[in-house]
């Protein structure tokens, strides 16, 4: 049923009534009460977090996604760092260093950089404050349910935030640079500003609400048959399993009992990131020239560089977002797929919780490809300095980015379809 409508000024209420979804994670049908305010309500099957009102406010979302997005016009025109150096400078405009980048044959890497960085914040910020603002005014739409979950689907890929860490490592990097004056601009203010509230409101929206706001929820009564329905992935909704193929009645996407060869489709990409893995950290992330003399940039060096500053919190960082979680994230999948193939009842809490961690901290390994589209433009001073990216950036943004596409082909509710298979 659809929800009432709300007078403006305010986000509507949520509908009273229980709801019966399915869980994205595991596929268990479960009743889910309207919740108060300060609680969870956690899957029964696979404890994951279906819905959340603690620390959670359509209205703060609201507030964050809008401010976000209007930030994003001078982050990406106005310089962000002003280098001065014997009497040279240098500025970055974030689409000045992926021009270098692609100018220079760079294709991958530039291309993968503007789109994460550049696009997609875009597309997904204007989407949710579009959502959230029709809602706020009680307004539904045909394109609401459509809008928002584009926008659910592209938020870890628009890496604002991702960038910013980025940004921190570069400007460790120029800071070791003798005779540099660093200086951050109006556009690297309002650049930390947006990341911020990049964060803030991914942490204050719960996607859950927002669907029991935009309606259409149903009720499956205990009596009825539940194996002979369907849950939609990306808002939960519960239709007849007749409805196979037809786009969901509420977000539009294409409901299906289960992802199509999730299981092939995940391993290959899985196959080819483990062996990407290998150049990523033995070849040169980018290369530099300071007076003539040329030196290359590993992810290692750069975690030993920082250690050997003292830098070790932020040495700690770079290691776990650049080496241990796509190693980490790799073998986690690889492991799920595994149980599916083996059809493993075994951990499988454990293998569904791990699965979702990787899934989500996986848009923190591209710190150290971001941090030289963030470097490039700084170091164009000609003879004196100059910088560039090197194979290992390449190599490491195709394996961050071919783990962030297997997180979203493999589908864990497999995991638990093969353990009820083998399963008395």
């Amino acid at each position: 049923m659809l929800c009432c409508g709300a007078g403006g000024g305010a986000i509507p209420a949520a509908d009273l009534t229980d709801v019966t979804i399915a869980c994205p994670d595991c596929g268990i049908l479960e009743d889910l009460p309207a919740l108060p305010a300060r609680s969870t309500a956690v899957c029964i099957g696979c404890h994951a977090a279906l819905e959340k009102t603690s620390g959670r406010s359509l209205g703060a979302a609201l507030a964050c996604a809008l401010a976000t997005f209007l930030l994003l016009f001078p982050v990406n025109i106005l310089p962000l760092i002003r280098v001065d150096i014997f009497g040279m400078h240098s500025s970055n405009v974030i689409a000045a260093g992926i021009f270098q980048l692609w100018n220079r044959g760079w294709i991958i890497l530039a291309g993968l950089s503007a789109v994460l960085v550049i696009l997609l914040p875009f597309l997904r910020f204007g989407l949710l404050s579009a959502v959230l603002t029709a809602l706020w005014f009680g307004r539904r739409p045909r394109w609401l349910g459509p809008a928002f979950r584009w926008s659910h689907w592209l938020d870890p890929f628009a890496m604002l935030d991702v960038y910013l860490l980025a940004g921190c490592v570069g400007y460790y990097r120029l800071s070791n640079i003798s005779q540099a004056n660093i200086s951050i601009e109006l556009g690297g203010a309002c650049f930390i500003a947006a990341a911020i509230l990049t964060m803030l409101s991914r942490a204050t929206l719960d996607r859950r609400t927002v669907w029991r706001a935009i309606g259409g929820e149903v009720h499956v009564d205990a009596s009825e048959a539940r194996d002979e329905v369907l849950g939609c992935t990306t808002c939960d909704l519960v239709q007849p399993r007749s409805a196979q193929g037809c786009p969901c009645p509420r977000c539009g996407a294409r409901l299906s009992v289960r992802k199509a060869h999730a299981s092939m489709r995940t391993a290959a990409l899985i196959a080819t990131a483990f062996i990407l893995l290998f150049p990523a950290n033995l070849y040169p992330m980018n290369i530099s020239t300071q007076l003539g003399n040329q030196s290359g940039y590993t992810i290692f060096k750069g975690i030993y560089d920082l250690f050997q500053q003292g830098l070790w919190p932020l040495g700690a960082l770079v290691f776990c977002t650049s080496i241990l979680i796509p190693a980490v994230k790799i073998f986690a999948i690889g492991w799920c797929v595994l149980s599916v193939w083996l059809r493993s009842d075994r951990h499988l809490v454990a293998k569904t919780e791990v699965f979702r961690i990787v899934a989500e901290s996986g848009r923190w390994s591209k710190t150290d490809p971001f941090a030289i589209v963030f470097f490039v433009p700084l170091m164009n001073f000609g003879a004196l300095g100059s910088g560039s990216a090197g194979w290992g950036a390449t190599a490491f943004m195709l394996m961050t980015f071919l783990t962030m596409i297997a997180s979203v082909t493999f589908d864990p509710r497999l995991m638990w379809d093969a353990a009820r298979v083998s399963s008395p």
